[in-house]
């Protein structure tokens, strides 16, 4: 297989990680950073000090704020942009890239105005393009001090997903496939959000039976939703779903479960925010996830309270007792 020439869009802790992976393999890497300055910097140290402190990143690896150029001739187009902001960056970028380009999606997050998928804005943005998704329980500065690490490349084109397997596969990142593109974008959005009321749970002071009330309660929800809107049950008890679950829910990494302990111990999302340089998709995925939740009549209790904790401010305490509380039913 010939060496393609790609491109991350992105330049956070998993986009930076997206790029050393390659480049490692020997792939002609261009990472992409939306703020000139800070691009400069890291070409200059060779060292993304915000988001993956203590990585080395290759001299090889090409690192520019100059997004047309960055996806200028390149074979696969990797987009590892904040969800709110991924289709203001593809407005950018239409008309400047090869026919043929792969987009590959790493984002996990859902669209707050119009509650759309990753994939979904891509299309809307650019057109009928080659799209994959790649997801799964990756936690960056892991994958990028090469631990042992799943994941999953979804498309509907097989050969795609067959190509995203390849490229993206090492001895010790190990990518499986999957056709469900929309279980794949749903279980690595919808985590997230379960993932603040685990960290809710810690930060009131609870223990593993509640963490595994949420846990299995959440991939109960998330399934139900995905089942309404067209994906495969079995693809959230694998690596996108129960998988990346299980991580963001119990690692102290997880920035996600960090604001919902936050929240559990009484602070608001402003105080949050001002601390914070890193972005927590479940935030504004919680607003997306549960306006579908209304969209497909779907039951999903702890989405729903989390919506409340971070936009309604509900109490930690109130929503507990909400949720304990629920009319008894079978499981």
């Amino acid at each position: 297989m010939s060496k393609q020439r790609i491109a991350v869009l992105g330049d956070g802790g998993w986009g930076t990680t997206l790029a050393i992976l390659l480049c490692r393999k020997g792939y002609s890497v261009t990472l992409w950073g939306a703020f000139a300055d800070y691009a400069k910097q890291m070409d200059k140290t060779r060292n993304n000090y915000k988001f993956l402190p203590g990585i080395k990143i290759p001299p090889q690896i090409e690192i520019t704020s100059d997004i047309k150029k960055a996806v200028a001739d390149k074979e696969i187009v990797v987009l590892a942009i904040p969800s709110q902001y991924t289709r203001l960056t593809l407005k950018k970028i239409a008309g400047s890239f090869a026919k043929k380009t792969i987009f590959l999606s790493v984002t996990k997050g859902i669209e707050i105005r119009s509650a759309k998928r990753m994939s979904e804005v891509i299309h809307a943005e650019l057109g009928p393009v080659e799209l994959a998704v790649l997801s799964g329980p990756t936690i960056a500065s892991e994958v990028a001090r090469e631990i042992p690490t799943t994941a999953v490349a979804a498309s509907l084109n097989k050969q795609i997903r067959k190509t995203i397997q390849a490229v993206f596969s090492t001895k010790m990142f190990r990518v499986y496939t999957n056709p469900d593109v929309i279980g794949v974008e749903l279980g690595g959005s919808l985590k997230n959000v379960i993932a603040i009321a685990c960290g809710v749970s810690d930060g009131l002071g609870f223990g593993t039976n509640t963490k595994a009330a949420i846990l299995t309660r959440g991939v109960a929800e998330i399934s139900r939703l995905g089942k309404v809107m067209g994906a495969k049950l079995k693809t959230f008890s694998g690596i996108s779903g129960l998988g990346d679950l299980v991580t963001t829910c119990i690692s102290k990494q997880s920035r996600n479960r960090s604001v919902g302990e936050l929240i559990g111990k009484g602070k608001n999302l402003k105080e949050i925010f001002a601390q914070m340089q890193m972005v927590a998709e479940g935030v504004p995925t919680a607003k997306s996830a549960y306006a579908l939740s209304l969209k497909y009549k779907v039951e999903m209790p702890i989405i729903k309270e989390v919506y409340y904790l971070l936009y309604k401010n509900k109490s930690p305490a109130q929503a507990v007792n909400d949720l304990m509380t629920r009319k008894s039913k079978e499981e």
